[in-house]
């Protein structure tokens, strides 16, 4: 683990503007079809190209819920184990194919005190690595007040 990052975010320490840690994520065409079994997502666009291509697409499709999976690790990531993810809003803008770099980002956007708890809204965003947004988002972090 890194020295860079404290092991606990605490309320009294988060700063609106501040930025989570990036997270870096690239899927494989296993990876995919592996998501595709354990969700049981019969979708062929997820796992097979021929299908895909006929489709329109350039590629298989990474599965709308692993972008919010993604964007679900970068909030649970930084909240640390006291952390508490009460809500996740995530809209998929873009599709994404395996090989691509996903870059997913967060910036403290509000914090305000709700019957006695800490609340912290996150702005988030996966990017592909031509700079388009595929799945912006916003999640609701209760953080321990110390």
């Amino acid at each position: 683990m890194s020295n860079t990052q404290p092991l606990q975010v605490v309320y009294s320490e988060v700063e609106i503007g501040e930025e989570l840690p990036i997270l870096k994520k690239n899927t494989s065409p296993l990876q995919l079809f592996r998501y595709s079994a354990i969700t049981w997502n019969t979708h062929r666009i997820h796992f097979d190209k021929e299908y895909a291509l006929k489709e329109g697409y350039p590629n298989i499709l990474v599965h709308s819920h692993l972008h919010g999976a993604f964007l679900t690790q970068l909030c649970t990531d930084w909240m640390g184990d006291r952390g508490e993810l009460k809500s996740l809003e995530v809209n998929i803008k873009r599709f994404a194919i395996p090989g691509e770099t996903l870059t997913c980002k967060g910036t403290v956007v509000e914090k305000k005190m709700v019957d006695g708890e800490g609340l912290v809204t996150i702005d988030l965003k996966e990017i592909n690595e031509q700079a388009e947004v595929c799945a912006p988002g916003r999640a609701v972090i209760k953080l321990p007040l110390v």
